[in-house]
């Protein structure tokens, strides 16, 4: 069978935008993948929709890319637009405004810091622009003012995300029923509120753990960040493993994979591939390989239809099918859905994973179309339903 995704497989072409923002533009990169630009052939135009991501080509920036442009092919009327923006705040921004400028009727966005969603709120009011994130959500307790803003906003429309904490805590237990005590944490950006909020998961799990093992307590150290780059985690690596000689185990935050790629890397040029366990966020493309030899302990991620259906919101609500309240008061001032992880600690966990989610899409055409036809409820019930079993029920044990 011929795979629907390949991991290292890059943009197969980019056309530039014709507008061009002065300030905007000139630090973003904006590009129409070949899946979702063409015209009508009665040459009505599509629907523009911005996509504003930390990279659209390493391990989960092109899953979510290739996930993203087979929605737009299935739903027929749809034009992506990317850019790519680092995770650098002034970049986040900017691509908000080069995206209105290019006229889209919608944006998501995956920014870094909440911080960040204050000028992309007002850029999007503005230019009565619709806006979602992915893989993110605005923190009502550390940032209730930019939350609040939100909620007033008529074009603010929500967030589809992961319970990170959740996340996190799974992580360490894995770590801890593998018999690792010494982990060493690796973040990618300072302030980031993903990454903050699989930190406070990574800390519930050994206060948990160490409470019910008092004589077998784990350590873990502070986070040094490897931005999003494999060169840089594999530095962060190569640090902890000369300064903490204890370490049997890294956590990997995310970033993307690219810093667990280095990371990996460093701790096989080391020779310790598997005497330090690795766990991490956001699949390897070969992380069948890394679980049969010891390279990970185990990964959680799959989750790149996160943004599939952060665009799904954007189009029907673009569609008219779903109203933004702009009641603060409204527990539904703004919609949110959280999404799934998928856990894999095993070769066989990866090649059931592999089966349903990379030989061939975990929706159909069909299924992608039919979204447009949910209500907000039946949206977010189908994305909490997604799992390995599940895609194997809808497309049959073939």
């Amino acid at each position: 069978m011929k795979k629907w995704f390949k991991a290292k497989q890059l943009i197969a072409s980019v056309l530039a935008l014709a507008m061009v923002l002065p300030l905007g533009a000139c630090s973003n990169k904006a590009s129409s993948g070949t899946s979702s630009t063409s015209e009508n052939a009665s040459g009505g135009g599509k629907i523009k929709i911005g996509v504003s991501i930390w990279s659209s080509t390493d391990v989960l920036g092109s899953q979510s890319k290739h996930m993203l442009d087979a929605a737009a092919k299935a739903l027929g009327n749809v034009q992506l637009i990317y850019v790519d923006q680092g995770h650098v705040s002034e970049k986040v921004t900017a691509s908000v405004e080069t995206l209105c400028a290019a006229g889209c009727k919608g944006i998501i966005i995956c920014n870094s810091a909440d911080s960040e969603m204050a000028s992309c709120i007002n850029t999007c009011n503005e230019n009565h622009v619709y806006l979602a994130q992915f893989y993110r959500m605005i923190n009502k307790t550390k940032s209730p003012q930019i939350y609040q803003q939100a909620q007033k906003s008529k074009y603010f429309i929500g967030a589809v995300h992961e319970d990170e904490v959740v996340n996190g805590y799974n992580l360490v237990m894995l770590l801890a029923k593998k018999g690792r005590r010494h982990i060493c944490l690796e973040g990618w950006t300072p302030g980031d509120a993903t990454f903050l909020e699989r930190w406070e998961g990574y800390k519930k799990g050994i206060a948990d753990w160490n409470k019910a093992h008092p004589s077998d307590k784990i350590t873990m150290t502070q986070p040094v960040y490897a931005n999003t780059s494999s060169e840089e985690g594999a530095n962060v690596t190569k640090s902890f493993m000369n300064s903490h000689p204890e370490m049997d185990s890294l956590i990997v935050a995310g970033g993307g994979g690219d810093p667990l790629v280095g990371s990996v890397g460093a701790i096989k040029n080391a020779g310790k591939t598997g005497k330090i366990g690795v766990v991490s966020t956001d699949f390897l493309s070969d992380l069948d390989k890394q679980l049969a030899t010891g390279g990970m302990d185990g990964e959680s991620g799959g989750h790149f239809c996160d943004p599939l259906y952060a665009l799904m919101m954007v189009y029907n609500t673009i569609k008219g099918k779903y109203q933004v309240s702009v009641d603060p008061s409204s527990p539904s001032s703004f919609y949110e859905i959280k999404f799934p992880y998928l856990y894999v600690s095993s070769s066989q966990d990866y090649d059931s994973y592999k089966k349903y989610f990379l030989d061939s899409a975990p929706y159909t055409s069909k299924e992608i179309k039919d979204m447009t036809n949910d209500s907000f409820d039946q949206l977010s019930n189908k994305a909490a339903a997604l799992s390995i079993k599940g895609v194997q029920s809808r497309h049959g044990n073939t």
